[in-house]
């Protein structure tokens, strides 16, 4: 088996500002796994959370250690290469970025798409948010207006969680309702940017606003409040940063509604498959959640959609230079098509 990556920047058309940082574009990895006259492609993106993060450099030299031994592999054996990469502490970005170039290339060999050899229905696609990060009223409004006018989206995530309080949180989220047009939906995203007593506060609001939940109001590590926090209020509880593998999904039934999955948070897409089935066991919603993906990822992360409530699969339409096409938006959901494995395909540059 033969493996590469090349490293690539990307830029968004919009800087997102979240509670915890503002990033306008990154550096990722395109990963290629070869063999057998088929070639499967992946990619890794550097993620923040909580204790630290990852930069592409980082991504890199994890990946090229991997190569090593990965050229004695076969691509057949995915379940005993993600075994040995979690032993050897591989990050979660690199292994997800092999696990995806793994399933493509198991897809492309069999020419099948992924959904279909999973048994999904392509007519099952939930519908997919876009996000407007923090800003003041006037900076949303116009952010707004520029997804109605350049998709079909009809759900839409706002970022909350400003260090100005909770009075420019609530400006915000009432700026972006206002803009759009009825029978849109929307929910809100603090980050963890909240204390309990904010939260409590802000997501008694955000029910009375018709939010359809709130994603993270707490920060990772304050999940026993955020058990005090869903006895106070009627809204669905999402759980982001605090969920990262299969394990945390039943370590947090009962203590939230849902959570959010994402294929660099938690190693690709295998791992993503078991939280779904996790948080389903337990009678949990599950949203699909992005970082700063292109394409190539997203379209992965789609393939998994069929099976899950929500999804936040955007960032690659707020991409200047995104180098793939896979899954398209289109009537306020990601798309599933026919072609073998994720679907990607390298744009002319």
């Amino acid at each position: 088996m033969q493996i590469s990556s090349t490293f690539f920047d990307v830029t968004k058309r919009v800087a997102l500002t979240t509670s915890r940082a503002t990033t306008a574009g990154s550096t990722n990895l395109w990963v290629r796994v070869a063999d057998e006259g088929v070639e499967g492609w992946g990619e890794a993106v550097p993620i923040y959370l909580h204790g630290g993060g990852l930069n592409a450099s980082e991504l890199g030299l994890a990946l090229e250690r991997a190569t090593r031994w990965l050229a004695c592999e076969s691509p057949w054996r995915r379940d005993a290469i993600a075994a040995r990469l979690l032993r050897e502490q591989t990050p979660a970005p690199a292994r997800a970025a092999l696990d995806i170039a793994l399933h493509d290339w198991l897809g492309k060999r069999l020419n099948q798409p992924l959904w279909r050899l999973w048994g999904l229905s392509a007519e099952a696609m939930p519908p997919t948010s876009v996000t407007i990060g923090i800003a003041v009223p006037d900076v949303a409004r116009q952010r707004a207006r520029q997804w109605l006018t350049s998709t079909d989206a009809r759900l839409f995530k706002v970022k909350l969680g400003s260090p100005e309080g909770a009075a420019a949180d609530r400006a915000l989220f009432s700026a972006v309702r206002n803009e759009l047009p009825e029978g849109f939906e929307m929910y809100a995203d603090a980050n963890g940017g909240w204390t309990l007593p904010t939260a409590v506060a802000m997501v008694r609001w955000l029910a009375e606003q018709g939010a359809l939940f709130i994603e993270q109001p707490l920060p990772e590590g304050d999940e026993a409040q955020l058990a005090v926090l869903r006895s106070e209020t009627s809204l669905p509880i999402f759980a982001d940063e605090s969920c990262r593998c299969s394990r945390d999904v039943a370590a947090l039934a009962g203590i939230v509604d849902g959570v959010n999955i994402k294929l660099m948070k938690c190693g690709g897409l295998a791992e993503a498959a078991r939280m779904v089935q996790v948080a389903r066991a337990h009678g949990m919603r599950v949203m699909l959640g992005c970082f700063g993906e292109t394409s190539l990822a997203i379209s992965a992360a789609a393939q998994l959609a069929p099976l899950v409530d929500y999804a936040d699969l955007d960032s690659h339409l707020n991409l200047r230079d995104d180098p793939f096409g896979g899954v398209e938006l289109r009537d306020g959901r990601l798309r599933l098509q026919d072609h073998p494995g994720i679907g990607v395909r390298r744009l002319a540059s």
